[in-house]
């Protein structure tokens, strides 16, 4: 878990010194490698660095940068990437990241703004539904159509609606947000104007009209904390009465001033948050229903309380811990995250993805082959679906290696659109009773994008650049951890005599010897002390409270923990309350001045970071005789001019 928590945040910095390789002029040369000057810029601009000068950063970068490249090439030597783990690793990345580079910009922008225009605003929705099954008869249908076009005409009159023989379906949705419904849905109710009636809708399975009962300004998001008392769904109404009373009971509690979180963590039945405060997670309109959200909505200002109010669930006592209203400028870092997120999670990004499809398939000249007749493809893949080994039946197939479609750097063949119809009919999620002609329609963007995105890095730059970064860094880190860090920390000789020889170097500031307890709440904390004082052991007080309390004790300088330089032994420090409700405190169990010497032991952290310098700078040496480098100073030169 360490190694990979270290692993994450040395990625996270060594990104930085990746890049590509061009045609473009060679900048550094290290052995029979080089570095063009077009991936430095981009490493370069990527990370520049202040300094006194133009000149002087892009001297020192070039120098960090060729010691990144000699590393990772002695890596690439030691061969540490044809492990299983790294190439793993690598091939999870580049899944994870491909789907970022197949949508369209243009379309993408355009989705973001109507997310956001749309994010300003919550509609108060109703719905009328009527249900249509899959080979229905055609008089039905046609009775069912006639139905919901008799109730469009009476809604947009605005007669009194008559109920129907056929059971049209009457929803109050509440008030709804982008993103709240699908994608189909919201174009229609956020078309509306005030009582506005759409246009009957037809689904795959029932017609749909939206009528627009009020529009309002974003609500934004609440952080709120509630106190659930449930009962049985089946209880009788004496059950309930004592629900009610026991719910009234805490509202009576916490009305006199009675600490709402520990409230919730003795009385809630709400399992996902009674030891959290009863703190729900961050939500804004449409999340909860229309009752509930009402109550929220009553709450004016933070630590207001609802009486409690009874839903399906129980019981409920609201506590209002935050509002955030939602921004109102495009420029809004955290809302555009927001909104991007949503958008690649939700149906409307196909409408990007293809779009980037169709020019993908003209980006690759994609044409469909005059040899084989399209009726014989269809009929081929009832035939395999048909087989009892079907990848057998595939890979016999006369049509298998035969070209359906030639692309510009490659071809599709017939073994690829077997496949698919096999793949796509046996995934339930997908297949929609589609024939194969339907399907064919499918095949034919998907396979582009398929042979896109496997020749990603051949066709997008930036593509090829992130890959480079994670293969680049993971091998620093690989290099490293093998040359520098491990070696360190096993080197128990190579430590002792680094400590012998800068003994002078390791001295305590002003420390002490310091239990540091953290609690679970701020009476917790309180109760520890009291225990504390009293002479109890700090090991078996913990013991008594698990999950209450937790602990450690170890000498540390005041300046790292946080204290005052006045803390003297026998004291406890001030209760530090967390926003999460959490409470930590220490107890100075002895205090010593500045300038006394650590033991080895006590240096030990110390000595490893200073004792992995010494062991990269040797290997540096090492890896200069192997790898001379040189700089193209005429390259370097413009670039300095230009300030890159």
């Amino acid at each position: 878990m360490i190694h990979q928590f270290r692993r994450i945040t040395f990625l996270f910095f060594v990104f930085v010194f990746a890049g590509t390789t061009s045609n473009a002029q060679t900048l550094i040369t290290f052995g029979k490698h080089s570095v063009s000057k077009d991936e430095f810029m981009r490493a370069y601009n990527k990370n520049k660095q202040p300094g006194p000068d133009v000149e002087t950063a892009i001297r020192e970068y070039v120098r960090l940068y060729g010691h990144f490249k000699m590393k990772v090439q002695e890596a690439k030597e030691m061969k540490l990437d044809t492990t299983d783990q790294f190439k793993s690793d690598l091939a999870g990345f580049r899944k994870q990241i491909a789907d970022n580079y197949l949508i369209d910009d243009k379309t993408n922008t355009k989705l973001l703004d109507e997310a956001f225009e749309r994010s300003q605003w919550d509609l108060h929705v109703v719905r009328y539904s009527l249900n249509m099954d899959e080979g229905m008869d055609p008089n039905d249908s046609m009775q069912r159509f006639q139905a919901i076009q008799a109730l469009h005409k009476q809604l947009s009159s605005g007669q009194k609606t008559t109920e129907s023989e056929l059971g049209i379906e009457q929803v109050d949705m509440g008030y709804i947000t982008v993103f709240s419904l699908p994608y189909a849905y919201e174009n229609l109710v956020y078309a509306l104007k005030e009582n506005g009636i759409s246009n009957p809708y037809r689904s795959k399975r029932a017609w749909h009209i939206f009528k627009l009962i009020d529009k309002r300004p974003s609500s934004g998001k609440w952080k709120i904390a509630q106190i659930l008392i449930t009962f049985p769904s089946e209880s009788d109404e004496s059950i309930k009465i004592e629900s009610k009373k026991k719910a009234d009971s805490v509202y009576q509690l916490l009305t006199q001033g009675a600490d709402f979180s520990e409230l919730a963590r003795l009385c809630s039945d709400d399992k996902l948050t009674y030891l959290n405060g009863g703190e729900l997670p961050e939500f804004g309109t449409g999340k909860y229903d229309r009752f509930f959200e009402a109550q929220v909505l009553n709450l004016k200002k933070d630590g207001d309380l609802t009486r409690p109010f009874q839903t399906s669930f129980g019981f409920h006592i609201l506590k209002r811990i935050s509002q955030t209203p939602t921004p109102v400028s495009k420029t809004d870092e955290s809302l555009q995250y927001e909104l991007k997120q949503k958008l690649q999670q939700d149906e409307r990004i196909n409408i990007s993805k293809n779009t980037f499809a169709k020019q993908v398939m003209d980006k690759l000249a994609m044409k469909e082959s005059s040899a084989i007749d399209p009726k014989a493809l269809l009929a081929e893949a009832d035939s395999i679906l048909a087989a009892t080994d079907i990848r057998s039946a595939i890979d016999k197939s006369t049509l298998a290696n035969q070209s359906v479609f030639f692309l510009q750097k490659g071809k599709i063949t017939g073994k690829d659109w077997l496949n698919f119809v096999w793949e796509y009919k046996s995934n339930p999620e997908l297949y929609k009773n589609e024939t194969n002609a339907e399907l064919w329609q499918k095949f034919k963007p998907y396979i582009a994008l398929d042979f896109y995105r496997k020749n990603l890095e051949s066709f997008n730059s930036d593509f090829a650049f992130q890959m480079m970064e994670f293969n680049e860094g993971n091998l620093l880190f690989e290099i490293m951890e093998k040359m520098v860090w491990s070696k360190a920390a096993l080197d128990s000789v190579g430590l002792k005599e680094h400590y012998a020889k800068n003994k002078a170097k390791y001295i305590w500031g002003p420390s002490a010897d310091v239990l540091i307890m953290n609690c679970i709440s701020e009476e917790i904390a309180k109760a520890a002390i009291e225990s504390l004082n009293t002479g109890v052991n700090w090991r078996e007080l913990i013991e008594v409270n698990q999950g209450e309390l937790q602990g450690d004790s170890g000498r540390f300088e005041i300046s790292q923990i946080g204290g005052e330089s006045s803390s003297t032994a026998g004291t406890f420090s001030k209760i530090t309350v967390n926003a999460d409700g959490t409470a930590s405190f220490m107890f100075f169990v002895n205090t010593y001045p500045d300038g006394q010497q650590r033991s080895f032991e006590d240096s030990r952290g110390m000595l490893i970071n200073d004792y992995q310098d010494v062991l990269e700078k040797k290997w540096l040496e090492q890896l200069k005789v192997k790898y001379p480098v040189k700089v193209n100073e005429a390259v370097l030169k413009t670039l300095i001019k230009k300030g890159v």
